[in-house]
């Protein structure tokens, strides 16, 4: 049966500059809740929850209203466009919303960014790290001004961006001695714009590309192997989502090729994906991710991790952390703003902007102009026979 699900936790939110709202100020978010993302997103919403929670379920000297609003459908699996772009306009009619936590995936932010930048709403992702939405580098036209038609940005996020995943995929391939990689790319926003800083960066660091495809659960997964068999490659990197078949593209071409590693991005860092990926096909997988062990991060994370399996008897999935502090610093932007006497929406994107030198479970950073945070390096993960993600190492920034 197809449902909407519609998580009610706590609310908040002013009128763009305007006097606040009767209602409580609400934040919302948007995530998909159907698929195979749903485990992730359970575990973000639940992360969020707790930072409100442990922020006293207040900002700004007022209580706050969460609403997690479903942005997938159960006929996609996956998040849908019209659906983000509901959630959106239902947050920008609310006269009480004062932040929006979403999307979750690239290509869903870029449906909302505009419209909730119309409605001069702060919008933070725990998760986007397509460069379009914030940066010119390895954007399609008109990107990132297209997603902001007020010229003012209102958006940021918590991850970080793609120019530093696609130098981390560089850096992993050249220090395992790569030389002709073959690029796969899902033909959404997200993976396609990776994979042009892929071929670039692979490309300056003294590569040759052997190859470039799409891969999909629509295209014929033999086809491709074959495909980029002929080419010879001695890697291939599969830039994308689980949801677009990920995993069969990494199964036909690990098959075909039995002793070429396979590298892919954060976007496959889930068991959804590494539980289906072969296992004589494992051994050879490398992912990176943003989210690294809590133990490499210091003691705050270890102890958000402590905290999470506490309030919720299970482990915290990988972007839980980061959704624990997108709501923790837009909690600390309301709180800034209402105590500059500007607990309004203009007041509240001021004050995220302004974020700097904070201190948060995932270390010291601060937002850029663009919306970008600080935070650059990149976690390296393996498969473990059994399908589980695996700590391999931490890729720094060149």
């Amino acid at each position: 049966m197809k449902r909407s699900v519609v998580l009610l936790v706590v609310v908040f939110v002013a009128a763009a500059a305007g006097p606040a709202s009767a209602k409580l100020p609400t934040i919302y978010s948007s995530l998909p809740m159907h698929g195979d993302s749903r485990p992730q997103s359970l575990s973000i919403v639940r992360a969020e929850r707790l930072a409100l929670a442990e922020h006293g379920g207040q900002a700004g000297g007022q209580r706050i209203r969460y609403v997690a609003r479903d942005d997938s459908t159960a006929a996609a699996g996956k998040w849908d466009p019209g659906t983000v772009a509901l959630n959106a306009r239902r947050a920008a009619q609310d006269r009480s919303t004062i932040a929006y936590l979403g999307e979750f995936n690239s290509g869903g932010s870029a449906i909302a960014i505009p419209i909730l930048n119309e409605a001069g709403i702060l919008t933070v992702s725990p998760s986007n790290t397509y460069v379009g939405l914030t940066r010119a580098e390895g954007a399609d036209h008109a990107e990132p001004e297209k997603y902001y038609p007020t010229a003012k940005r209102t958006y940021g996020r918590i991850a970080p961006a793609d120019h530093l995943q696609a130098d981390a995929l560089v850096r992993w391939m050249t220090q395992l001695g790569v030389k002709r990689p073959y690029l796969l790319d899902d033909a959404e926003v997200y993976g396609h714009g990776l994979a042009e800083m892929v071929a670039a960066r692979a490309a300056a660091a003294g590569m040759t590309v052997a190859g470039r495809s799409r891969y999909g659960t629509h295209r014929s997964a033999r086809a491709l192997a074959r495909r980029v068999a002929k080419a010879q490659p001695d890697a291939v990197v599969v830039l994308g989502i689980t949801q677009n078949g990920a995993a069969r593209a990494v199964n036909a071409v690990g098959g075909r090729l039995p002793r070429v590693p396979i590298f892919s991005d954060d976007g496959t860092a889930e068991a959804p994906f590494t539980r289906h990926v072969a296992a004589g096909v494992r051994a050879r997988v490398h992912i990176t991710n943003p989210s690294v062990p809590d133990s490499a991060r210091g003691p705050a994370a270890v102890a958000f991790a402590s905290r999470y399996r506490a309030r919720y008897h299970d482990a915290p999935e990988p972007y839980a952390i980061f959704a624990y502090e997108a709501m923790a610093v837009t909690l600390d932007a309301i709180d800034r703003a209402a105590a500059q006497g500007a607990l309004t929406r203009d007041g509240v994107v001021a004050a995220f902007f302004a974020t700097h030198d904070r201190d948060s479970v995932l270390g010291r950073y601060s937002i850029d102009t663009g919306g970008d945070t600080t935070l650059a390096a990149y976690g390296g993960y393996a498969i473990s026979p059994r399908g589980a993600l695996r700590f391999d190492r931490i890729i720094a920034p060149s």
